[in-house]
């Protein structure tokens, strides 16, 4: 799955970097969140860096058919990663990027009918070929959802799973759709990155299409209700890791 990426860039003479001023998080009133920073952009990349990591370019609905290639079974093994993510009957999971339907579809037959699957996308082209895969299924228990660039549009406190493949690394505000997502979580409830490795090179994927597990960390880490929960290797070319939402907002202890 890849989400539509829109970015208005702004011409200076003379300018190098751009970076943006320091916002607060959403979910840290008060703190100083991570600047973007705008660097000329290389070939697979958006020229926007966030942790002095560079954005890559998305893939549209045009590339929908490398969604559903039949090589994908083998070369991600979803039945291996669904299995991994702890799936039982009744969960409610997000599907962030759903493109296709690929993972949604799976997964609603694992959580059966007394389970719910939110398919996320901001494309409506990729959410009308995702109706047209559940109808053919007769898939009944998912529903699309048509997210922002910054907002998958869920309810508050209503996800036991958000569950990310392959579309983490492209979105075009990481830090704030991080933090809606997180907000979207119950206490409790877990986010899943799965990124082909960073650190392996002979995973046949372009640089900025793979993320390290340091990498991800580090980024995820920023949200003040992430704690990192684990990492799988079983995955043939993938990370499979888990961060958990922390049960209330750490508070400070006052001292006297």
């Amino acid at each position: 799955m890849r989400l539509l990426r829109i970015v208005t860039w702004t011409c200076l003479s003379g300018l190098v970097a751009w970076i943006t001023p320091s916002a607060p998080a959403a979910d840290s009133p008060g703190s100083p969140a991570p600047a973007y920073e705008l660097r000329p952009p290389s070939r697979d990349g958006i020229g926007k860096f966030f942790l002095d990591r560079e954005i890559a370019h998305v893939m549209g609905h045009q590339g929908a058919p490398w969604l559903e290639r039949p090589e994908r079974t083998d070369e991600e093994r979803p039945d291996l990663l669904h299995s991994l993510l702890g799936l039982r009957p009744g969960l409610v999971v997000a599907d962030i990027g759903a493109g296709t339907g690929y993972h949604a579809w799976r997964i609603a037959q694992v959580i059966g009918p007394s389970g719910r699957v939110y398919a996320v996308d901001i494309q409506p082209e990729m959410l009308s070929l995702l109706a047209t895969n559940l109808a053919r299924r007769s898939i009944t228990n998912v529903v699309g959802v048509l997210g922002t660039l910054t907002d998958p549009k869920l309810p508050d406190d209503s996800i036991d799973l958000a569950l990310m493949v392959d579309v983490y690394h492209e979105f075009d505000h990481p830090r704030e759709m991080l933090a809606a997502i997180t907000r979207a979580l119950k206490p409790g409830g877990r986010v899943a990155f799965v990124e082909f490795r960073g650190e392996q090179v002979s995973v046949p994927i372009k640089p900025l299409h793979k993320m390290t597990e340091a990498q991800v960390r580090k980024e995820a880490e920023i949200q003040p209700r992430l704690r990192w929960a684990g990492t799988r290797k079983e995955l043939p070319w993938q990370h499979l890791i888990f961060f958990e939402k922390t049960p209330s907002p750490p508070t400070t202890e006052s001292r006297p």
